[in-house]
């Protein structure tokens, strides 16, 4: 009998022994799944969408790391991440979305500014359309079924420059018949590419790439015509270290190299 206590003590042992190492086999499993390749994701207007397909390249080779990229216009993104966007940062169009965000507590702190943007009037290459007479001579030669595209200025900065330089040139009312809205400033550009729209107004970073100067023409518009595009990032609450690292990549001098190819101004 006293034999039989010990078999059975010595088998109670043995499936204690086997369920903790089963715990401590699923805790080790836990614990490699929770410290596996950190996830950055970033909101970033649509301006941006070829200084970062040069950027993010640079930045996997250099980190190892994958960045999540969701694009669109300043205004339209922040109204996703107040909605719950799951991003850790934004790098706006402008200064004013950013600040709107830090005033409202979303933010880790209050943004750097990291570029300001120009605008550009942009035509098909083979258009009529006088580029050399400036703004106002394009808008003055649209025929009446002629559309000139500006990224909307509720949701777009680029748009609301858009909206300024018109209004300096005095072509505000007079190009209102032939008007169309983009949600963003990459869409405004591809209705003019795609000829939906005779001419633009956009992003001149855009304008630059090579699969849209092969098709087009462009002429800047003048800074004095609309309000500085400033351009600031921020952290968002609960941005992890690795997102602080890629904000930091994004400040750094080659990446401001970067930025000055595509058309940007980085003084800061």
């Amino acid at each position: 009998m006293q034999n039989m206590h010990k078999v059975m003590r010595a088998s109670r042992m043995g499936l204690l022994s086997l369920a903790c190492g089963w715990a401590m086999a699923g805790l080790a499993q836990s614990v490699a799944s929770a410290t596996g390749p950190a996830v950055i994701k970033v909101a970033a207007a649509s301006n941006l969408k070829f200084v970062l397909a040069d950027l993010l390249p640079m930045y996997r080779q250099q980190s190892g790391l994958e960045v999540q990229l969701s694009l669109g216009a300043s205004g339209a993104l922040v109204q996703q991440i107040r909605q719950g966007l799951p991003v850790m940062l934004f790098v706006s169009a402008d200064e004013e979305r950013v600040d709107e965000l830090v005033k409202a507590g979303w933010t880790q702190d209050a943004g750097q500014r990291y570029a300001t943007g120009r605008l550009a009037v942009l035509v098909l290459k083979d258009s009529p359309l006088p580029l050399e007479g400036g703004l106002k001579a394009v808008v003055q030669a649209l025929h009446k079924q002629d559309k000139l595209a500006i990224a909307n200025p509720e949701t777009a900065p680029y748009g609301l420059a858009a909206q300024q330089a018109l209004n300096h040139e005095g072509a505000w009312a007079l190009v209102q018949p032939h008007l169309v809205k983009g949600e963003s400033i990459a869409q405004t550009t591809q209705f003019v590419v795609t000829g939906a729209a005779a001419a633009g107004i956009t992003a001149l970073s855009l304008v630059m790439a090579p699969e849209v100067v092969q098709r087009t023409r462009f002429k800047v518009i003048p800074a004095g015509f609309h309000a500085p595009l400033h351009q600031k990032l921020v952290l968002l609450k609960g941005a992890n270290p690795e997102t602080r690292q890629f904000r930091d990549f994004l400040l750094s001098p080659a990446a401001r190299a970067v930025f000055q190819r595509h058309g940007y101004d980085t003084t800061p």
